[in-house]
């Protein structure tokens, strides 16, 4: 059986403005790998109700998940709860456990409850909250839909609380050597490797560490005898290219 496959929208005009770097991706990939979920697709879009709706539509439609992160804080632009709620043509409003949640967080630092907090806890109908041990504002899934805060601390604690309690595959082993030569020099022997083993993921990827140039070659699977095979048979293969 394949593995379920997942969407990653990551919302935000900081983002596309390059005002903040985003830092999510690399949490959320590696948790569903070791799920056995495969991520393969990632989408960068703006603030706004019409195309935020249209994007999870369009995903939710083709993947078995959707992750999203950004828009779920307490201010004008923070519109990903509402535009969830559109998506799947539901009414959302202040909920009970949610304000809980926030009545509690506030209680803690000791500060008063504002509008602004207490807009986190408006919740689209029939979504179950994600929680997190940080900030104690929850996130919600609803449907195959799961809405997480943009802050990386936060979204790190939201994907270890949701990720385990969703259903998986096989997750992703991995193994790698490092080439010192030029992609160019071992470009066709590598191709053919692949067209061989295509149970098997395999990229090569060029980097510097100080004055040495040089490349790691990543072979993935989900099976570790055979990723390991196939490393030990690469190195050979690349060694004689």
């Amino acid at each position: 059986m394949p593995n379920p496959t997942a969407a990653f929208l990551v919302i935000g005009d900081e983002i596309l403005s390059g005002r903040t770097r985003e830092a999510n991706v690399q949490v959320l990939a590696t948790a569903l790998a070791a799920a056995g979920i495969d991520l393969v697709e990632v989408r960068v879009i703006r603030d706004g109700l019409e195309p935020i709706v249209t994007a999870v539509n369009a995903l939710r439609s083709t993947h078995d998940q959707v992750f999203t992160s950004g828009g779920i804080g307490p201010t004008h632009d923070d519109v990903t709860a509402d535009s969830v709620a559109a998506a799947f043509g539901v009414p959302i409003d202040v909920r009970d456990d949610a304000r809980a949640m926030l009545e509690e967080l506030v209680r803690r630092r000791g500060v008063p409850m504002a509008e602004g907090i207490l807009r986190m806890a408006r919740i689209p109908d029939g979504a179950a909250l994600i929680g997190n041990k940080l900030s104690g504002a929850p996130g919600f899934s609803l449907g195959n839909v799961h809405v997480m805060a943009g802050v990386p601390t936060i979204f790190a604690a939201m994907v270890e609380e949701l990720v385990p309690t969703l259903p998986g595959g096989a997750p992703t082993v991995s193994g790698s050597l490092v080439v010192e030569r030029g992609e160019a020099y071992f470009a066709a022997a590598l191709a053919e490797f692949a067209r061989t083993h295509d149970d098997l993921t395999i990229g090569s990827y060029p980097f510097r560490d100080d004055d040495r140039f040089a490349v790691e070659v990543v072979v993935r699977g989900r099976d570790r005898v055979r990723v390991d095979e196939a490393v030990a048979r690469l190195a050979v293969v690349l060694n004689e290219a």
